[in-house]
């Protein structure tokens, strides 16, 4: 029986959708793998690179019997399955994080978990401040800062209104790449897609302006084909985003500002807390900021009231 090699473009849990040249074949897992992989919920991602063979049995149907090794994922602890982990993308070249500051807030915290996620598998990151049309001058203030740290460690960061403004300056940013589009339930993404790409039809909903949430308006992961070498993810929105596959002692090597600074201090264990002679502390609030590093506190303790 003939294989072929595809691309998987989107994922409903038992399904999934597989792009081979200019056609798209409906394929579900072999079960096999569903056995080996007991810790990831999805063991396929949108981006993986699969190959398909169809299914004698039944028209129109494929079954995915092998999965390509794969360069790159971003992963988070499953928010449903304890102990297990949920794949969000693979094979990207970069994640773009949608923030909001207002309807619905983005915390800090959740900005640094994205960014460390990226950091695991140097994985560049870019940051779209959106709702701009909704700030006052604390939101402005609070952006200019964040700006400017996150730049200074080597984020690209970007502010627009997806509703108000053409996006123009936001375009080039997905040009020649496979990008995760990631963030809270009504920050923007699925408006961005329908921006980038005319005729996504990705739905859209107001934020409730009591509960301050979005709705969950993406319910599967799906890729989108900007041109022939860019394509975007348009991931579920991510209310929680828990750490996977980092241990507590390799944190700190994905904070880009503490990394140049390992092996510099007196413990080669040191988690940079209260220990002497640490040399990650002593640069806090120079090259370190102390907000930075309350995110990393609060990531390393699990305490959220620090993140």
């Amino acid at each position: 029986m003939a294989l072929m090699t595809g691309l998987v473009i989107k994922s409903t849990g038992l399904w999934y959708e597989v792009l081979v040249g200019e056609q798209i074949h409906p394929a579900r897992l072999r079960g096999k793998f569903k056995l080996e992989d007991k810790k990831i919920t999805n063991p396929i991602a949108v981006g993986d690179e699969v190959e398909i063979e169809e299914n004698e049995q039944v028209d129109d149907e494929w079954v995915i019997t092998e999965i390509k090794p794969r360069r790159n994922y971003i992963i988070r602890q499953s928010p449903r399955k304890k102990g297990h982990s949920h794949l969000l993308a693979s094979n990207v070249d970069q994640g773009v994080l949608i923030v909001t500051l207002k309807m619905p807030r983005t915390s800090v915290g959740f900005i640094d978990r994205f960014l460390v996620t990226l950091e695991a598998f140097r994985i560049p990151g870019v940051i779209i401040f959106n709702k701009k049309d909704l700030y006052k001058d604390k939101e402005f203030a609070l952006y200019e800062e964040l700006k400017e740290q996150y730049e200074a460690i080597g984020y690209s960061v970007f502010l627009t209104s997806f509703l108000e403004d053409n996006i123009s300056n936001i375009k080039s940013v997905f040009e020649g790449k496979r990008s995760l589009i990631s963030g809270h339930s009504g920050s923007g993404k699925s408006t961005l897609v329908n921006k980038l790409i005319p005729g996504a039809n990705q739905d859209v909903q107001e934020v409730s302006t009591f509960a301050n949430k979005g709705v969950h308006t993406t319910t599967f992961a799906e890729l989108f084909q900007l041109d022939k070498k860019s394509s975007v993810i348009d991931s579920p929105g991510i209310k929680e985003l828990g750490l996977a596959e980092i241990e507590s002692d390799e944190l700190s090597h994905y904070f880009p500002e503490m990394r140049k600074y390992l092996g510099q201090c007196k413990f080669h264990n040191c988690q940079h807390y209260e220990e002497p002679g640490c040399a990650v502390k002593a640069a806090v609030g120079s090259d370190i900021t102390e907000r930075r590093f309350e995110s990393y506190l609060g990531i390393l303790f699990q305490d959220d009231n620090r993140s």
